[in-house]
């Protein structure tokens, strides 16, 4: 079966990056005060925190976009500050009412989203890696939206419904598989590896790799999206590695830029089994084209649970 999603069009993933925010913008939107303030499994990070980091590196892309001085001089701030920009970045939000930085990240996310559509589709454009096209630069969005999307989730105790649009976040995990070797200082083995992932829908399966792979990974497809943004632990996913270098694969498996964190730790809740629906109201608690890389295909550096 071809790669489900190498002939999504532009229009495909963009939407799917609209949708992926609306989403966890309805997870927020009701939230009191406090709420805003409760911890998430990243350290020292709240759930201001995971709103303020993505208005931060949405405004980051549409400065790509449409504002290469700007954007440059972000860079510039950046390589001042190598080992922490991203918190910097993500410092400001906390200290605004909940009102404003989500009307701010709002802003931002529609304006990134007119200007994703309206770029020229071939052209390449500046990030903290090699640059990449409009497209790249979507997928990447809405991968970083919905991993730090969890980090909400999970704080709040809300189990969500994983959805198809996780085809982005599943195709950018396999391509960095290289990727997660060498940000270790380790070679990357020889040979394709075969990945065999069920989508939500439980009836189709996402592929990647050639059939007769004998290096194999199968199980589903949010397990999976899980591990390779390190948002669960290997022990708590349902992935079955079939040949050694697979398996070693699932342990350093990372889809987002930047040095390998130590991730979460065995037995941290993923999806509560006593949370609240997505769908329920805040108060309701019932219970980075470079071939392979997250340098392009994801967003900044960021630490393990971030």
């Amino acid at each position: 079966m071809p790669d489900p999603s190498a002939a999504d069009d532009a229009v495909a993933v963009f939407t799917d990056l609209r949708e992926e925010g609306r989403e966890l913008d309805a997870l927020v939107k009701g939230l009191p005060a406090p709420d805003w303030a409760r911890p998430t499994p990243a350290p020292g990070w709240t759930v201001a925190h995971q709103i303020a980091h993505l208005h931060w590196t949405d405004r980051a892309s549409l400065l790509s976009l449409t504002d290469a001085t700007g954007f440059g001089a972000m860079v510039e701030e950046a390589l001042k500050a190598p080992d922490s920009f991203v918190d910097d970045g993500a410092r400001e939000g906390p200290a605004l009412p909940p009102a404003e930085l989500l009307t701010r990240w709002r802003v931002t996310r529609d304006a990134l989203a007119q200007a994703l559509a309206t770029a020229s589709p071939d052209t390449r454009f500046p990030w903290y890696g090699p640059p990449m096209k409009a497209a790249s630069m979507a997928s990447a969005r809405l991968m970083e939206t919905w991993a730090h999307g969890q980090d909400v989730a999970d704080a709040l105790g809300v189990r969500r419904t994983p959805t198809a649009r996780l085809r982005h976040v599943a195709r950018i995990g396999v391509r960095a598989r290289d990727y997660a070797y060498a940000v270790r200082g380790l070679p990357a083995p020889e040979g394709e590896f075969r990945v065999e992932l069920t989508a939500p829908d439980g009836a189709e399966v996402w592929a990647y790799g050639p059939p007769q792979a004998t290096q194999r990974i199968t199980g589903p497809a949010l397990d999976f999206c899980l591990l390779v943004t390190q948002r669960a632990h290997r022990a708590d996913l349902d992935l079955t590695a079939t040949g050694p270098d697979a398996d070693r694969w699932l342990d350093i498996a990372q889809a987002f830029a930047g040095p390998a964190g130590a991730g979460r730790e065995p037995g941290a809740a993923r999806q509560p089994k006593a949370g609240r629906d997505q769908g329920a109201g805040p108060g309701q608690d019932a219970g980075r084209d470079q071939g392979a890389g997250p340098a392009q295909d994801a967003g900044p550096a960021q630490r393990a649970g971030r």
